[in-house]
């Protein structure tokens, strides 16, 4: 999906070309460094994120006393998040330690760590889907979400998005013998399956008027729809579909992104407090360099190439 400040076109076609090889090898995807996960498959590099986590930086006393939303998350003593235990590089759950890695994951702890002053930065992660989100926030059983979660003005009616704190987009996936599909203008026609609830049946809709869209409730549901044969090519954010094929060769990316989706962090709209405080937080974490250790660590080793520039918050409408 994208065409990141996060994934950057040249990268995501030298992503591409190495997956393309990574299969007409028949071998599996990895990443230099050491300390993967690899009963998962996720590509993190566990001893540099755990480094990351530990050396963030913490608000000082007295700016999180005086913020009733930051001050009530230092009281409970962790951070309550939604968000997946399943995504490469992006939040995912080692089986073996119940250990949770990944770029979204190690914000949320940063986040906690910044407010706690704990090393570990602790969340309580609470699993959303798409269809979930919102309600989540509203009701209070989550503090913040991070989630791949697209701004956009409909979804900020609902609830207040800090950040952007990274740039993706749409694109496709295929089986990795699919010669047919290539890009956007190669969908009419085509069976496409896509998440329910997300902005992509919209996208697709307006590109590939000629497609015929399945929506399924969550990306296992989309990828087994897909491996199966039920549909042509998966469509959703780019960052969701590399995650996917980081860990299995049978499937690629392919075309460039066909859209541009900014990521934001919810939280709730009842005390704008809260966006101001994470806000303040990304900022300090983007200045110290560890919003560019974190990527390099997460999508980092398995995109090419050095850490992007994030985008400027508030930029986006819905921020």
């Amino acid at each position: 999906m994208p065409t990141p400040p996060a994934l950057t076109r040249r990268q995501v076609l030298r992503l591409s070309a190495t997956l393309a090889l990574a299969v007409a090898g028949g071998s599996t995807l990895a990443a230099c460094g050491n300390d993967k996960s690899a009963l998962t498959g996720n590509q993190t590099n566990v001893s540099d994120y755990d480094k990351i986590i530990a050396g963030g930086p913490v608000a000082e006393a007295a700016a999180v006393d005086g913020n009733a939303w930051a001050a009530k998350i230092k009281a409970a003593g962790t951070l309550k998040t939604g968000g997946s235990d399943a995504g490469p590089l992006f939040s995912m759950k080692d089986p073996s330690t119940g250990k949770i890695t990944g770029f979204d994951a190690g914000l949320a702890q940063l986040l906690s760590r910044y407010i706690t002053g704990k090393a570990d930065g602790p969340i309580a992660l609470s699993i959303t889907t798409v269809d979930t989100r919102e309600t989540l926030i509203q009701n209070g059983t989550v503090d913040t979400v991070f989630a791949t979660y697209s701004i956009t003005p409909a979804r900020a009616k609902k609830v207040a998005f800090a950040g952007p704190y990274y740039r993706s987009g749409d694109a496709i996936m295929v089986k990795s013998d699919n010669t047919t599909i290539t890009s956007v203008k190669d969908l009419d026609g085509k069976r496409i399956a896509t998440q329910q609830g997300s902005t992509t049946a919209d996208r697709i809709a307006k590109d590939a008027p000629g497609a015929k869209v399945s929506l399924f409730p969550d990306d296992a549901q989309c990828l087994a729809a897909l491996k199966t044969g039920r549909v042509d090519a998966y469509v959703i954010d780019q960052g969701i579909l590399i995650s996917n094929a980081s860990t299995d060769t049978t499937l690629k990316v392919v075309g460039e992104p066909f859209s541009d989706d900014y990521y934001g962090i919810g939280v709730t709209r009842d005390d704008p407090s809260a966006k101001e405080f994470v806000n303040a937080w990304l900022t300090a974490i983007e200045a110290d360099g560890s919003w560019a250790k974190l990527w390099k660590a997460t999508i980092g080793t398995v995109v090419a190439g050095d850490a992007p520039a994030p985008p400027k918050i508030g930029s986006v409408e819905g921020s």
